[in-house]
């Protein structure tokens, strides 16, 4: 996510005032919007895409992270253990 300090961020009475800009501003630049009250940041308006890709990007981060937990616990399969578990769960399926 791209942050561009002189355009984006915001006082909430500019954001109020004209907010179907900044909301357009957001999804067109794909960069956040901070928005600030007093003078301090307040609230983060990401446009649905960049809200999208940050999610996949954090479930892709934490299926990563168990994965290297399943090593370090030696919590793993062999290609022979792997093949006879994914052929259990294919008869299971089909018995259902």
């Amino acid at each position: 996510m791209k942050l561009n300090v002189s355009t984006d961020i915001i006082p909430i009475g500019e954001f109020k005032s004209q907010m179907s800009k900044w909301l357009n501003t957001a999804k067109k630049t794909g960069h956040p919007l901070i928005i600030t009250q007093n003078g301090k940041p307040a609230a983060v308006v990401l446009s649905p895409e960049e809200f999208d890709k940050m999610k996949y990007t954090e479930r892709f981060i934490n299926s990563v992270n168990q994965g290297l937990a399943d090593i370090t616990a030696g919590d793993i399969f062999d290609s022979e253990q792997l093949k006879k578990e994914l052929k259990k769960q294919r008869l299971a399926r089909k018995s259902l």
